[in-house]
């Protein structure tokens, strides 16, 4: 027992033998127990004396590895009396586990006691050396660090003397948001090497603006980042709704494509391509599907785009280059997933800076724009979780390669009808609004709205209507800022007080029953329209004049027309020296607006037979379709276009190809009730129908017998001439 200086007591305790417990006989207050004294198996050997000895030379190791030991015990245990103590001397403090104390205490045998401890003196010496190797590694590194550190201050200290600014702090910055961006192993790689390359530039050199720009780009692209598709069908069916009137084409293929990703997510957002005249809400559709999908949207316009860049960027080694168009989106909408509208793709020009469709290919391709790679980046961005949405007035101009990467949806004009329901929910609501209004102040009746469509507005779209509404408003607007406080009603009546006489008539209507004009139907880039074929003839030779900047394909037509009529003379009763002795003169008005394609053929058929038998054509009658010199007409496209024009002219009945009969099952029920469609499969069919049964001059009966003289005269002119 110690006493210490404090007051404290401590004891020393040391064994003297291994006792077994037999039996406690108390327990309360302390132990206290029956034992039986256990004899240790001695043998005095040379092993023994052997292992004694490398048990010390092994100690001696211990004591300079391990910090808890000390060189006292290193004696003590030279001074142990026996084998027996030695073991239980080193067993005792040793830094081993107690399992292992109690293994070496309840041992009997000397021999085998000092085996094992040797055992887990060379394992504890072995477990200390591997940790003073670890140890002496880490403070290499720690020195190492140090070194860099004490090196970097320095040459910071000799940059601040120089004049030069302090780029540590960017650096870091850099490496931070590098590890922030969650990029693809190869863009993080190629990031990593041109953040070393920066860091060993000199700030004041034009390259470092170069690579700290091009850093720039890299750390803040979206590489990882996506906006969660709202999967609602019901939601997204009702946001359409909102948005747009009718269209459902095109909202059915946005239902089906959010009910496939809700069914599988990892498919690849489709490349859509929306057709239709100017005003239709093609641009307007792309912001409705975004919202319903819930993803950013990003408009690229490329109309009249010539160059190349814009769309893959420039290469670094250019003053002032940038990514193209698709990556700058990409940024600005700061996920992977947007949706894209790449507007007016119809328009794009070429030039000697490149194609820009060409590059199209590529970003529009769904098994190629996963590893899209920008001139700029040259490093793979993967757009294939992008929405692509292209908008153009027609397809004519669109490469057929790039055409074919595109799934085409058509947006027709509209019906009156529905411009009359899309004005009421939409544009009126809309007007007012922009102009300070409410429906208090300004309330505007539907045969308002019906004379403005009919006689102030003729197009596909609404833009035209819109602008015509906003008149409307701004003029009530006027009145109500001048004071007037009761509700303004805009009646049918009071459109043209307010708009002025009425732009548009009904020309059809006004130019029926004339000999040789016939009304027929086109497809413009903004939408169907009536386009009347004039045909006239004067004494002079054989020959054929056309104007109205006809394009080659409809010169052809009417060439071919002329064909036709001039092998079915006798069929038409028409006296061979009307054609033989007669010029022959085709016009289409409008002359200043360049027209072409074939669909205008039948209608050339016509105008040629009303002509040369003086017959005119049947009054609010038009026609389409594409002629062979055979006489067999050919389908037409734009169906819904062309009849929505007739329609807006006020025609009853079109004669179309037969072959387009399985088109108009898509027609709106308004046009279907209101115009009579005739189906033809042959031109002399569609001549014995347009063309009136008799003549409309009032001496027709009289001369009756005089006609039947020139008929037998022009039969056997016409027989002289087959003879010949």
């Amino acid at each position: 027992m110690l006493r210490f200086p404090d007051g404290s007591v401590r004891f020393l305790i040391q064994g003297l033998a291994r006792i077994k417990i037999k039996q406690f006989t108390q327990t309360e207050r302390f132990l206290m127990a029956e034992v039986e004294e256990i004899k240790e198996i001695v043998e005095d050997t040379i092993e023994m004396e052997a292992l004694q000895r490398n048990l010390l030379e092994r100690i001696k190791t211990l004591v300079e590895l391990a910090p808890y030991l000390t060189e006292e015990f290193h004696v003590s245990a030279i001074n142990q009396d026996s084998p027996s103590k030695l073991a239980d001397f080193i067993a005792s403090s040793l830094n081993i586990p107690i399992t292992m104390k109690q293994e070496l205490l309840e041992e009997r045998n000397v021999l085998k006691r000092m085996n094992k401890l040797y055992a887990a003196i060379h394992k504890e010496i072995e477990v200390l050396q591997l940790s003073q190797k670890i140890q002496t590694q880490a403070a290499h590194e720690l020195g190492k660090s140090q070194r860099d550190y004490i090196l970097r201050e320095q040459l910071k200290a000799i940059k601040k003397e120089l004049g030069g600014e302090d780029e540590t702090s960017e650096i870091e910055e850099f490496e931070k948001r590098i590890a922030e961006a969650k990029m693809p192993e190869y863009a993080e790689q190629a990031a990593k090497k041109e953040l070393d390359r920066l860091s060993h530039m000199n700030p004041s050199s034009a390259e470092y603006t170069v690579s700290r720009t091009y850093l720039d780009w890299l750390v803040t692209l979206p590489w990882s980042k996506s906006t969660e598709d709202k999967l609602d069908l019901k939601r997204a069916k009702r946001i359409l709704d909102e948005d747009h009137f009718d269209l459902e084409k095109v909202k059915d293929r946005i239902l089906e494509h959010l009910a496939v990703r809700k069914l599988k997510a990892d498919i690849k957002g489709p490349i859509l391509c929306f057709v239709g005249p100017p005003g239709v809400g093609k641009t307007s559709l792309g912001r409705s599907i975004a919202r319903a999908m819930g993803r950013e949207f990003a408009r690229i316009s490329l109309g009249g785009m010539r160059d190349e860049a814009e769309i893959r960027g420039h290469r670094r080694t250019y003053i002032g280059a940038m990514p193209g168009r698709i990556i700058q989106s990409i940024k600005r909408c700061g996920s992977n997933n947007p949706v894209i509208m790449l507007d007016e793709v119809d328009k794009l020009g070429a030039d000697f800076r490149g194609d820009p469709s060409s590059a199209l290919l590529e970003v529009l391709d769904p098994e190629q724009n996963d590893s899209f790679s920008d001139h700029y980046l040259e490093i793979p961005f993967d757009l294939s979780q992008v929405m692509f949405i292209t908008t153009a007035n027609w397809l004519e101009p669109i490469p057929p390669v790039l055409r074919d990467r595109m799934e085409t949806i058509r947006l027709p004009g509209y019906t009156d009808l529905e411009k009359m329901a899309i004005a009421k929910r939409h544009l009126i609501p809309r007007q007012l609004e922009n102009h300070g209004l409410t429906s208090a102040n300004l309330q505007i009746q539907d045969s308002a709205i019906k004379t403005i469509i009919e006689d102030y507005t003729r197009e596909a779209g609404l833009r035209n209507l819109e602008r015509e509404i906003a008149s409307v408003a701004r003029k009530a607007a006027r009145k109500v800022a001048a004071g007037n406080k009761k509700k303004i009603v805009v009646t049918g009546k009071d459109i043209p007080k307010l708009l002025g006489p009425r732009k548009f008539t009904r020309e059809v209507l006004s130019r029926q029953g004339q000999i040789g004009v016939v009304p027929g139907l086109a497809y413009t880039s903004v939408g169907g329209e009536i386009l009347f074929i004039e045909a006239t003839s004067m004494p002079g030779k054989r020959s054929l004049t056309l104007t109205g900047h006809l394009g080659d394909v409809m010169k052809e037509s009417a060439q071919a027309a002329l064909s036709f009529i001039r092998s079915n003379l006798e069929e038409l009763k028409i006296p061979l020296e009307e054609v033989e002795n007669h010029e022959i003169h085709i016009h289409v008005p409008a002359g200043a607006t360049p027209k072409d394609g074939p669909s205008a053929g039948i209608t050339m058929v016509v105008a040629l037979a009303s002509l040369l038998t003086k017959r005119p054509v049947k009054p609010c009658l038009a026609m389409t379709g594409e002629i062979t010199l055979r006489g067999a007409v050919l389908p037409i496209g734009g169906l819904k276009e062309k009849l929505l024009a007739a329609y807006r002219a006020g025609i009853k009945t079109v004669l179309l190809p037969e072959e387009n009969r399985k088109d108009t099952t898509e027609l709106p029920s308004e046009i279907k009730k209101a115009i009579k469609l005739k189906f033809v499969s042959e031109a002399m069919e569609a001549v014995k129908f347009a063309l009136e049964k008799l003549p409309h001059t009032g001496t027709n009966n009289k001369k009756k017998p005089a006609g039947k003289s020139k008929k037998q005269k022009t039969n056997k002119t016409a027989k002289r001439a087959k003879t010949r």
